[in-house]
C-alpha cells in the first residue's frame, strides 16, 4: 500500500504543474488579444502644426547697447566786450552762421572819436619828433665847432629819445582805440546755429551782463556720451586697438538710425560709485538729426562674428540644464537640440554650437512638442495686404 502511494505522487505532480503552465498561456494569450484590439480601436496621435524656418550661416555684427546724449562740440555764449548800445542786431533767431559773420553792431561814434584822438595825438608828437631832430643835428655841428657844449647835446638827445617814445606808446594807444572800435561789432566766432535772442536793439548792454546777446551752438560735427559697464572696458579697449570703433545713433525707441560716427576716447577714470566707464563718441551729423541734449540709444560695434549659424531668437527655449531648439528631422518628427546660444537682438540669435546652417527649427508651437512628436509645417502669417483704400494713399 505504501509503494503504490509513493508511485502517483510524481504523476500528481506533473499534472499539476501542466495544468497551471496552461492557465497561464491562456491568460497571456487573453490580455494579448485585449490589448491588440484596444491598440486597433486606439487612432493614431495626430500631427502637431509648427512654423519653421532655416538655421542661416551670416556674419554678424556684435554691438554694445548704450543710452547716451547728444552734446554740442562747441558751444558760445556771445557777449560784448564794450559798453555801449546796439544799434542792429543782423542773425534770425535759429539762424545757421559761420565764422567771421556779423552778429550784432554797438554804437561806435565814441570810439571812433577815441581812435582819431589818438591818432591826432601820434601826427603831433610826430612833429615834434621832426623839430627836435633837426635841433639835435644843429647842436652837434655846434658841439663839433666848441660853440656848445656836450650837456646840451646830450639834453637835447634825451629829448628826441622821450619823443620816440611818446609815439610809441601813441600807436599802442591807437591800436587799442582800433580794437575797441573792432569789439563795436559783435562776429561769430564759429560756425554753427544762434538760439534766443536776449537783448534787443536800443538796448545798453555791459560785459558783465548776467544774460548773453545769444548762444552759438556748433551742431556740425557733435559728440554723443554715453556709459558702459567697466566690465565691458577691455573688449571696448580691444576693439579700439583693431581700429576704428564704429558707433551708431538710434532714436530713444531704439528702431530708427538717426547718424553713423566713430568712438572718440573713453574717460579716464571709472567711477566708482555706478562701476561704469563713460565713452565718447564723434558723429559728422550733416542731416543735423542729432540735437544737443538729446538722449538718443547708442550701439557700439565691438567685433563681427564671422559664418555664424543663426535663428530667431523665439526659436530659443531655455530648459533646466541650459537653450535648446526643437530640430525637425526628415521624418517630420522633432528632437530637442541644446545649444549654446547668444541672443544678438530681437531678430537674431547665434547657435555656436548643436546646429548646423540648413536644418530646419520650429520658431512656433513649442509648447505641444515632445522628443519624437510628429509635425506639420504651416505657414507662417504672410504680412496683411493693403486695401485698395490703402493703396490708392500710397
Amino acid at each position: 500500500m505504501q509503494v503504490g502511494k509513493a508511485g502517483k505522487s510524481p504523476r500528481r505532480f506533473f499534472f499539476a504543474v501542466a495544468g497551471v503552465t496552461v492557465a497561464c498561456l491562456g491568460a497571456a494569450f487573453i490580455f494579448w488579444r485585449h490589448n491588440s484590439s484596444q491598440a486597433a480601436q486606439t487612432p493614431p496621435r495626430p500631427s502637431v502644426p509648427v512654423a519653421a524656418t532655416d538655421a542661416e550661416q551670416r556674419d554678424v555684427p556684435i554691438y554694445y547697447h548704450a543710452l547716451g546724449t547728444v552734446q554740442a562740440l562747441n558751444t558760445v555764449a556771445i557777449r560784448a566786450q564794450i559798453n555801449g548800445q546796439i544799434v542792429s542786431v543782423d542773425f534770425r533767431q535759429g539762424q545757421e552762421v559761420h565764422k567771421g559773420d556779423v552778429l550784432a553792431k554797438i554804437d561806435p561814434a565814441p570810439l571812433q572819436a577815441t581812435l582819431d584822438q589818438s591818432i591826432a595825438k601820434k601826427s603831433e608828437d610826430e612833429a615834434q619828433l621832426i623839430d627836435a631832430e633837426k635841433d639835435l643835428e644843429r647842436f652837434q655841428t655846434l658841439v663839433q665847432k666848441n660853440f656848445e657844449t656836450h650837456q646840451n647835446l646830450d639834453a637835447q638827445q634825451a629829448k628826441v629819445d622821450q619823443t620816440k617814445s611818446t609815439i610809441d606808446a601813441d600807436q599802442a594807444a591807437i591800436e587799442a582805440a582800433q580794437t575797441q572800435l573792432n569789439y563795436a561789432t559783435i562776429v561769430a566766432p564759429i560756425d554753427g546755429v544762434v538760439g534766443f535772442r536776449q537783448v534787443d536793439v536800443g538796448n545798453i548792454i555791459h560785459t558783465n551782463d548776467l544774460n548773453p546777446l545769444t548762444v552759438l551752438t556748433q551742431i556740425r560735427p557733435c559728440t554723443v556720451v554715453f556709459t558702459l559697464p567697466q566690465g565691458d572696458l577691455g573688449p571696448v579697449r580691444e576693439a579700439m586697438l583693431q581700429g576704428t570703433v564704429s558707433v551708431l545713433a538710434y532714436d530713444q525707441n531704439d528702431t530708427t538710425k538717426l547718424a553713423d560716427g566713430k568712438l572718440l576716447l573713453i574717460n579716464n577714470q571709472i567711477d566708482q560709485n555706478t562701476s561704469t566707464i563713460q565713452l565718447k563718441a564723434e558723429f559728422p551729423n550733416e542731416n543735423e538729426r542729432l540735437w544737443p541734449g538729446e538722449f538718443v540709444r547708442v550701439r557700439i560695434l565691438i567685433t563681427t562674428r564671422k559664418e555664424a549659424v543663426t535663428v530667431p531668437p523665439i526659436a530659443v527655449q531655455r530648459g533646466p540644464d541650459g537653450f535648446y531648439v526643437w530640430v525637425i528631422k526628415p521624418d517630420n518628427t522633432v528632437e530637442q537640440r541644446p545649444i549654446d546660444a547668444k541672443i544678438v537682438d530681437e531678430d537674431i540669435a547665434i547657435a555656436a554650437n548643436g546646429l548646423t546652417a540648413g536644418e530646419k527649427v520650429v520658431v512656433n508651437g513649442q509648447s505641444r512638442l515632445d522628443v519624437g512628436t510628429h509635425i506639420v509645417i504651416r505657414p507662417q502669417n504672410p504680412a496683411p495686404q493693403p486695401g485698395p483704400q490703402e493703396a490708392d494713399k500710397s
